[in-house]
């Protein structure tokens, strides 16, 4: 007999016969036996994980790498921690260093840290099995590429700042106004409150005087751009005010005369006008202000008093200006 086939004695022919089984009924039991293996995986299933308590395999190794990922993200957090320290001493040395060195006002606090609070930013990972942690680190990187952003920004402007440096160092009001080395010049009102001279009380002195006789030269005291001659009858009399970019204006007042006119760009040391007695003064000299960002600050802070005669000469050739003082 061939082992591939089957066959049944016909008691009718007394004979051996192929045995034919239907495909019918092969098929039926093929589906029978699937169905009856999947009813016993599903009970083994039920028994292994319900029963006994026990996990499979894979969601063993699910759990595993679970761990693995959230011990990872632990230690990803705790390095945000430090290199959130170090931006920090970044951003303290840019808004006590860096950034004064140039002019320029800190950075606040509330605008490094702007968009981090509010309305919960993270709720889409509140369905997550490590919905904390994940949405903690998602934090801390919002957190950190934020502040690095504005960080950054801020080196750019500095960076901008320092490849203009000299033309900088040139536009900041450096040098006295007048010859203060000459015997002509004496301080006569300083920058801050004082007694007013015509009423009496105290009062704000934005600027500081320099008297001397009338006609004295007045020298613009860095680079910049007239954007102001006028008359105030009543204040600064004949006046000057320049722009010297980077934040500086400077104001030059109760002129005799001025010798430039609007829209003329001057440089430091240039004859700008004449020490005169106009507007509310009660004698000539000149009244100085330096202004920096909107507000009056004290000029003494931008120049050497105690610049002797040679000094100043120097000071006012090295600008290009050759006149005798």
């Amino acid at each position: 007999m061939t082992k591939n086939k089957k066959y049944k004695f016909n008691h009718e022919t007394l004979a051996y016969e192929i045995h034919k089984i239907p495909a019918r009924v092969r098929l039926s039991r093929g589906f029978f036996m699937f169905m009856m293996s999947v009813v016993l995986s599903l009970g083994y299933y039920y028994i292994y994980t319900e029963y006994f308590k026990l996990e499979t395999p894979k969601l063993l190794s699910l759990k595993r790498s679970n761990e693995e990922l959230a011990s990872s993200l632990e230690l990803v957090n705790k390095r945000f921690e430090s290199l959130n320290k170090s931006l920090y001493a970044l951003q303290m040395r840019d808004n006590y260093v860096y950034r004064p060195i140039f002019g320029m006002d800190e950075i606040p606090e509330d605008v490094r840290n702007a968009g981090f609070g509010g309305t919960d930013r993270y709720s889409y990972l509140q369905n997550f099995e490590k919905s904390g942690i994940l949405s903690r680190t998602a934090f801390n990187l919002d957190v950190l590429y934020k502040k690095a952003y504005v960080q950054s920004r801020s080196f750019d402007d500095l960076a901008q700042l320092a490849r203009n440096a000299d033309e900088m160092t040139l536009c900041v009001p450096a040098i006295p106004p007048v010859n203060i080395a000459s015997s002509r010049i004496r301080y006569s009102s300083s920058f801050g409150y004082r007694r007013d001279p015509f009423h009496g009380d105290f009062r704000m002195h934005n600027g500081i005087d320099l008297s001397g006789p009338s006609g004295e030269h007045i020298y613009a005291t860095g680079n910049g751009k007239v954007v102001e001659v006028g008359h105030d009858f009543f204040g600064y009399g004949n006046f000057v005010m320049i722009d010297h970019g980077f934040g500086y204006k400077t104001r030059y007042a109760h002129l005799k005369e001025a010798n430039v006119t609007v829209g003329r760009i001057v440089k430091r040391g240039e004859v700008i006008g004449f020490m005169g007695n106009t507007g509310r003064s009660k004698g000539p000299h000149l009244h100085y202000e330096v202004i920096f960002k909107g507000r009056t600050v004290n000029p003494l802070n931008y120049y050497n008093r105690d610049v002797d005669e040679e000094g100043f000469l120097a000071l006012i050739n090295s600008a290009g200006n050759n006149e005798q003082v």
